[in-house]
């Protein structure tokens, strides 16, 4: 722009201004290319995926749970909005009113909100929730519902569209589409059971619990978190594939928790060191078995501590997160193939999947001092994340020092400067020191703390 533009009068500017006015008024009008498309081309609509998502989205809901913890564990931080976080969910059985949705979405939560297509706001109630695969059962009124029929994803395939029906942000509901772009994704997070569809399909904050439908407009998996390094959508979601979704609904509804099985065994990755150590080949791969449980599957089929396990089912075993993942996934009563390696050859054994067992103890049957106070062994699941110990499941304030003083999720590491990482180890220390003073060491949060007990 020149300085003689910029010197130009009123009425030169209104002159300027009519001459353009009557340019355009004369040219011949362009269609806008998108808004002028045909509804047909050579006899044939357009494809679009309105005539899907008609059916699909009156079956995906938005959610909101006052009082509960943040989604962080799906989608990073949010503000946190006087303890309310908003969610999605998908109605999976109109007649009886169940929606699934995501555990960080509800964890925690003392009221919930379930908002349908249709405008109508709902109360619901959690019938089950399972924070190993991040998979809660939700239950509404049944009146007017539509049901999102589950697809088998095991017939996924990379390349397949998906679209992503969900609640960013709160905004309402809202679509993307995309591509699986793998399939058996794990080690996304530190704990629980990971076996993930990806999909570049976008899902934001909000989208947790959501619907990831194939083309025919069936869910193929639960929208439950995003990798990114901004806490936006940069091309990478993950989904909770419709058939482990479905297996836990089932079981939460059943049994009200998931019962899960094991091979009864500790691992430990395989490293170049260790190969050396035990013997391996350096491009060795596979887990190390550094402990079995008595009478354990495992011990039953004859496992031994320093075996290789290279293969499940014939599916290769690279890491413990893999065999974590393909242990606690199997059902209960199933019978699997174990490949292992020992001393130079490779060798097959065959198990049965068995329940983890969940035993606990009331320390006041060993000791008074200790009345009140419940004790388990951690779970194989939450010793392969690198916690050991004992933990307390329940106390009863009010019926010793120790009760008083002592939380529900508290894990005790050791007495007296001994460790105790099982119940056995417990019951043989207190027969041991046999009324001595105790002197407790324990892990609340991610503090250490002691208990002198007298």
């Amino acid at each position: 722009m020149d300085a003689s533009n910029l010197a130009a009068t009123p009425s030169a500017l209104r002159r300027r201004m009519l001459a353009a006015l009557c340019v355009a008024a004369c040219a011949p009008v362009m269609p806008a290319a998108r808004a002028a498309l045909p509804p047909v081309v050579d006899g044939a609509p357009l494809p679009s995926l309105a005539p899907m998502l008609e059916s699909t989205m009156p079956s995906v809901v938005s959610i909101v749970a006052l009082g509960s913890n943040q989604e962080a564990a799906g989608f990073g931080r949010m503000p946190n909005r006087a303890r309310q976080s908003s969610g999605s969910g998908v109605i999976v059985d109109a007649a009886q009113g169940y929606v699934l949705t995501n555990h960080h979405v509800v964890r925690g939560a003392q009221t919930i909100r379930v908002s349908l297509q249709d405008g109508r706001t709902l109360p619901a109630k959690v019938l089950g929730s399972d924070p190993d695969t991040d998979i809660a059962v939700l239950r509404i009124q049944p009146d007017r519902l539509q049901a999102l029929p589950l697809a088998d994803s095991s017939g996924l395939r990379v390349g397949d569209f998906v679209v992503a029906i969900g609640n960013p942000y709160g905004l309402g509901q809202s679509v993307s589409s995309g591509i699986v772009s793998a399939l058996d994704r794990s080690s996304l997070r530190a704990a629980g059971y990971q076996n993930f569809i990806q999909t570049d399909a976008s899902i934001n904050p909000g989208n947790s619990g959501g619907a990831l439908v194939n083309l025919r407009g069936e869910l193929v998996g639960i929208n439950t978190m995003i990798y990114t390094p901004s806490g936006g959508n940069v091309g990478l979601g993950f989904a909770i594939p419709s058939n482990l979704a479905g297996d836990v609904m089932r079981q939460l509804l059943a049994h009200g928790r998931v019962m899960r099985g094991t091979l009864g065994l500790d691992v430990l990755d395989l490293n170049p060191r260790l190969a050396n150590q035990l013997g391996f080949a350096p491009s060795a791969t596979g887990v190390v078995v550094t402990r079995i449980s008595d009478g354990a599957p495992a011990q039953q089929a004859g496992v031994l501590a320093r075996d290789l396990i290279i293969a499940l089912d014939g599916k290769p075993i690279a890491t413990s997160q893999q065999l974590h993942n393909a242990e606690g996934l199997l059902p209960v009563g199933q019978q699997v193939r174990l490949t292992l390696r020992r001393a130079g050859r490779q060798m097959e054994v065959t198990l049965r999947i068995e329940p983890e067992k969940d035993e606990r103890l009331h320390a006041g049957s060993l000791d008074a001092r200790l009345n009140g106070v419940e004790f388990a062994e951690m779970s194989l699941a939450q010793r392969r994340q690198g916690n050991d110990g004992l933990l307390v499941t329940a106390t009863y304030p009010g019926r010793s020092q120790a009760a008083s003083n002592l939380r529900r999720g508290d894990v005790l590491i050791g007495i007296n400067q001994r460790p105790v990482s099982r119940l056995s180890d417990l019951r043989n220390l207190l027969e041991l020191l046999d009324g001595q003073p105790l002197l407790m060491t324990l892990i609340r949060g991610r503090g250490i703390f002691y208990l002198q007990v007298r």
